[in-house]
């Protein structure tokens, strides 16, 4: 585990060709900005699928109405990004560990390394990431979050760190961090 935070952080993060890489962190702590910005391979990422149904919805449908389409197009998506092989970066909203522990499996099974990007960041910086971006999560759902990313970093820290399964590597970063880093590259 590379514990990147209030420290210098590398201008590339670099994989092996092939492997997939799970950023993962709070809603707000720039998960797809970091993907965005950086990624140097496909990536599959659950927002860009709520985008595309929200363009064809009328704008009074509320997401929660159509969130299980958004989710099984997403994972159904995900599914074919695995099996085409080749490097792969996933937007992990972390509540779901059996998400993880399915990359893991897909990875080890293709001989390929899954590894991990947490972006650590505090709450209060994860509501203002949401604020800025027009689109709050519920209480309920960033408690939610907040518990999971809570669990996943005390994993990552802990005596047992890899007993998360299947990790090959995990990097753990802030938000200021995040800003700093310019490629996630796969060679």
């Amino acid at each position: 585990m590379h514990d990147l935070r209030r420290g210098a952080v590398p201008a590339a993060l670099r994989y092996p060709a092939g492997d997939l890489v799970v950023v993962s962190g709070l809603p707000g702590s720039g998960k797809s900005t970091l993907i965005k910005r950086c990624a140097g391979a496909p990536v599959v990422d659950s927002q860009r699928t709520r985008r595309r149904y929200q363009d064809r919805l009328p704008g009074w449908v509320p997401y929660a109405l159509y969130r299980p389409l958004v989710r099984l197009s997403h994972y159904r998506g995900l599914r074919r990004a695995l099996l085409a092989g080749g490097p792969l970066v996933v937007h992990d909203c972390g509540t779901l560990p059996w998400v993880r522990s399915w990359l893991a499996r897909s990875a080890a099974r293709q001989g390929r390394g899954l590894h991990l990007i947490l972006l650590d960041a505090s709450a209060a910086e994860a509501r203002q990431g949401q604020r800025a971006r027009g689109r709050t999560v519920s209480a309920y759902a960033f408690a939610r979050h907040r518990r999971a990313t809570a669990d996943l970093r005390s994993r990552l820290t802990g005596a047992a760190a890899f007993a998360l399964g299947g990790l090959a590597s995990a990097v753990l970063l802030d938000r200021p961090g995040a800003l700093e880093l310019r490629t996630i590259e796969f060679r």
